[in-house]
């Protein structure tokens, strides 16, 4: 009777501390209201399966004790029982995993109009690079990567003077515009998390992968690494800005571009 008790509290306790848990979500930033849907659908299948696993064995525990007298009857098979479960488990399967897949396709389908953005992390700073007038970002290659050009920007690349580089600075994004997240590590396993904007991804050394998101409300929010990068890991914060049109307009004026930057090293060389 005691596992009975602890059975049945552990499902009362586990049940109440989600319901009135203080912790939740930081309030949404971007479009990706469908990954918060997700992840409560989720929640409440595998909430339904855990409170009626343990509930079942609180009742299997109590029903099929132990009493002098009495005889356990060996029923091997059960061909109702199997097929009701096997029934049941496909269908909470299927009822977590397509919802994920749907999201998935969103996840993985950049608007055609989305804007670019490129996210580089090193141990353990944040740099970030934006197309300049020409729309275009540059290509960058690890191999170019030094003290004067921190992004590895290929300096004879047409399309690469113009873009305008933040190194260790804020990054400041358009309100309402979708934005293509270009994602590049120099070193070791990064990944870049605004916990408002939901949406991430690895940053993956060798590889650029990418992500892309909408910002639907102004404010500062704080940028995280998601991945243990190092002894250094808990300090690689960074922030990003989300502005009205004439805010960005301001900001974006007032930042440098990769010629500028480099201009103002060649002296010293």
């Amino acid at each position: 009777m005691v596992v009975v008790l602890v059975l049945v509290l552990i499902v009362i306790g586990s049940v109440a501390f989600h319901l009135f848990s203080p912790w939740w979500w930081t309030p949404i930033a971007s479009n990706w209201n469908y990954i918060d849907n997700t992840i409560i659908i989720t929640f409440w299948i595998t909430g339904i399966v855990f409170v009626a696993v343990i509930s079942f064995m609180a009742y299997c525990i109590y029903r099929f004790r132990h009493r002098p007298g009495h005889k356990a009857a060996y029923e091997p098979e059960n061909k109702r029982l199997e097929w009701w479960l096997a029934g049941s488990t496909a269908l909470g399967v299927g009822a977590m995993l397509a919802p994920g897949l749907v999201v998935w396709n969103q996840f993985v389908t950049v608007p055609p109009d989305a804007g670019e953005i490129e996210v580089v992390g090193q141990q353990w700073l944040w740099n970030f690079r934006l197309p300049g007038a020409d729309g275009k970002l540059g290509r960058a290659d690890n191999r170019a990567v030094s003290a004067d050009n921190p992004l590895g920007v290929i300096r004879n690349d047409p399309a690469g003077p113009d873009d305008i580089i933040i190194s260790g600075g804020e990054l400041h994004l358009l309100l309402g515009k979708p934005i293509r997240v270009h994602l590049r590590s120099v070193d070791v396993l990064h990944d870049f998390y605004v916990p408002e904007f939901r949406a991430k991804m690895d940053m993956i050394p060798g590889s650029v992968t990418y992500f892309w998101f909408t910002p639907t409300r102004t404010g500062t929010f704080e940028v995280l690494c998601a991945e243990l990068c190092g002894v250094g890991h808990p300090q690689m914060r960074g922030t990003v800005v989300v502005d009205e049109a004439d805010a960005y307009q301001a900001w974006l004026a007032q930042q440098q571009t990769f010629s500028q930057l480099m201009a103002a090293v060649e002296p010293a060389k």
